[in-house]
């Protein structure tokens, strides 16, 4: 069987603005360097104040009746735009899911451990996925399983300086036992 490559999608780049000769409207409503509202005018006309002024005529808003376009840099203005961009991209929190994995048969000690981990991720800010997998004959004993799970999150709620809500309540799925907790913030 023949494989098909596609070309993959370029990516979307933001909101693309028109400049200059590009902007193919009759009339704009312009708005000079220094943020002054000039009014409607013919397209050329804009284009020839520009020009006078050694900078770009940027269409801002091409939805508008008639469309917004204004005098600027272009390059100062896509610059100052990436800046912003890539600074907000910077301030955003990403928040994980770490997993802790408990079983039928896990000792005090290894659920002793689990808990701590389990306290330092969610302290850290991130979310909590807790699994507990059944295997085999396991899958007769789901009572217990529940137990475990409801006893760790449990020992986990009562972890001082800690306000654990259930993102995701208790499920099965399967042969194994799931539940998603976060620490909202006061």
């Amino acid at each position: 069987m023949r494989k098909i490559w596609r070309r993959a999608k370029p990516k979307d780049e933001g909101k693309i603005f028109r400049l200059n000769w590009q902007i193919r409207v009759p009339e704009v409503f312009l708005i000079d360097e220094n943020n002054i509202n000039v009014g409607v005018m013919p397209t050329s006309q804009a284009l020839k104040i520009a020009g006078e002024a050694d900078l770009d005529l940027v269409e801002v808003n091409p939805k508008g009746n008639p469309p917004v376009a204004k005098i600027l840099d272009f390059g100062q203005f896509k610059y100052e735009r990436d800046k912003k961009a890539h600074k907000q991209k910077v301030q955003q929190k990403k928040v994980d899911i770490k997993g802790i994995r408990l079983s039928l048969r896990i000792s005090q000690h290894d659920l002793e451990i689990r808990q701590e981990q389990a306290r330092k991720f969610i302290e850290r800010g991130d979310k909590l996925k807790i699994e507990l997998g059944l295997r085999g004959r396991e899958k007769q004993h789901t009572q217990k399983a529940l137990e475990i799970m409801k006893n760790f999150v449990i020992a986990l709620e009562k972890t001082e300086g800690l306000n654990i809500i259930r993102e995701q309540d208790l499920t099965k799925q399967g042969g194994s036992f799931n539940i998603i907790l976060a620490n909202k913030a006061q």
